[in-house]
């Protein structure tokens, strides 16, 4: 009896882990996907002739469309189901990924933005279904811990998508830009073309390999998740609906603020390591270190968080932390600052799993589901911010452009801190 007993259980553990794993690979395919913008946008700038703010409408026209599309992602989850949702995603990426061969072919700097805004869409509706996917897969008690797994499947995706695609489309780039100004137009646009033609090859791969596993999610065997109704609970809260959309229009903007400080600290950096003098092989991948350590950022918020701090607590250390390595950004003269660059992903890594259950809190049902897309288009400071970073690097340089990651820290320092002050009322009151 005991043997035939723990059949089943072994079973539902190994179908459950193979759920997790399939989640996992989504995750890391909407990080490589996101992540190898900070190596486009140098390969763009010197493929397409832009200017540097122009460079910076790759981060647009990607982080965009999810303010476009997250509503109709989450209408379009509600027909369909999560699990087509998640193959439809991966159809609109590959299209998008698509997009990049006829851009390469006539190096016409739109249609790859046309692309990037395509695969941005696609990516919204895969999160949009995953997200909340990998949060009801499995106990309740264990849904902090599964997004932990999640975030770093995409930060090591963030990781090695700048040096895969960097070795492939700026190979022997050292001397590239010097090469280019010694060149007469007819050889320079010559040399373009072939700098254009490069992106092709990993592109039509990308579009492949999502096609294949839009076609072989049906047979991964996940379950169809539905989210609960609570229509009794969605009465109680509407009764309260002021303070609930103070806290809500305030996470919106945390959101806005730390997904643009994502993107600063790992898409700027690549053009941030050209104006230090870093050769184009370095400064191509740059955005990797980046990543690397937001990664141990996840992996201290993993192991640490609740055992050893409190999410509240993190929350400020990380806001305080972001804060001190923005300054050293703006004062550390020379290419030192690079590193501090780099390491802002340390702080930001806390901030993203902090934000939402605080920004939530209170709302049930559909009115969690409208929410969660609503926060969904607070991405759109990943299109905005890096747009001002370009304009305020024109007008002063560089490193001083930095300075606009200060108010966005102190504003989640802000936010931190009410989250914090709120829980303890609540600590208070409830007996």
């Amino acid at each position: 009896m005991a043997e035939t007993s723990t059949i089943p259980t072994t079973n539902i553990k190994n179908a459950y882990a193979k759920q997790i794993g399939t989640i996992g690979a989504f995750f890391f395919i909407f990080g490589f996907i996101t992540w190898v913008n900070g190596t486009l946008i140098p390969y763009l700038r010197i493929a397409c002739e832009l200017e540097e703010w122009q460079a910076y409408l790759v981060t647009f026209a990607f982080y965009i469309s999810y303010t476009a599309m997250a509503m109709p992602s989450s209408a379009l989850l509600a027909r369909t189901g999560m699990i087509k949702g998640m193959r439809i995603g991966l159809v609109i990426m590959a299209l998008g990924c698509l997009l990049f061969i006829p851009a390469a072919l006539i190096r016409y700097y739109p249609l790859f933005l046309l692309g990037l805004f395509v695969v941005g869409a696609g990516t919204t509706l895969l999160q949009t279904a995953v997200n909340p996917y990998i949060t009801l897969l499995g106990p309740s008690e264990k849904a902090a811990q599964r997004m932990s797994i999640m975030g770093i499947c995409n930060k090591l995706a963030g990781v090695v998508a700048p040096l895969i695609l960097g070795a492939i489309i700026l190979s022997n780039s050292g001397d590239l830009i010097k090469e280019l100004a010694q060149y007469n137009p007819a050889e320079k646009t010559a040399r373009l073309n072939e700098l254009a033609h490069t992106v092709i090859l990993p592109y039509t791969v990308l579009t492949i390999i999502l096609l294949i596993i839009a076609f072989c999610i049906k047979y991964a065997h996940l379950p169809e998740i539905k989210p609960v109704e609570e229509k009794e609970t969605i009465t109680v809260t509407q009764s309260s609906s002021s303070p609930n959309n103070i806290n809500f229009l305030l996470g919106f903007i945390a959101v806005f603020c730390t997904v643009g400080l994502e993107v600063l600290a790992g898409d700027t950096i690549g053009n941030y390591g050209l104006y230090h003098g870093l050769s184009l092989d370095v400064a191509k991948s740059l955005t990797s270190f980046t990543l690397a350590s937001t990664v141990v950022g996840y992996l201290f918020g993993a192991l640490a968080i609740p055992k050893l701090i409190s999410q509240e607590k993190a929350f400020i250390i990380a806001t305080c932390l972001g804060i001190f390595i923005s300054i050293l950004v703006i004062v550390v003269p020379g290419s030192l600052s690079i590193a501090f660059v780099a390491l802002l992903g340390l702080s930001n890594a806390l901030l993203w799993p902090a934000i939402w259950p605080q920004a939530l809190k209170g709302l049930t049902g559909k009115q969690l589901s409208n929410g969660s897309a609503i926060l969904i288009m607070g991405i759109a400071g990943g299109a905005i911010l890096p747009l001002v970073y370009g304009w305020l690097a024109r007008s002063t340089n560089n490193q001083l452009a930095y300075m606009l990651l200060i108010p966005c820290y102190l504003f989640n320092l802000y936010y931190s801190i009410i989250g914090k002050r709120r829980s303890n009322v609540e600590t208070e009151i409830i007996p």
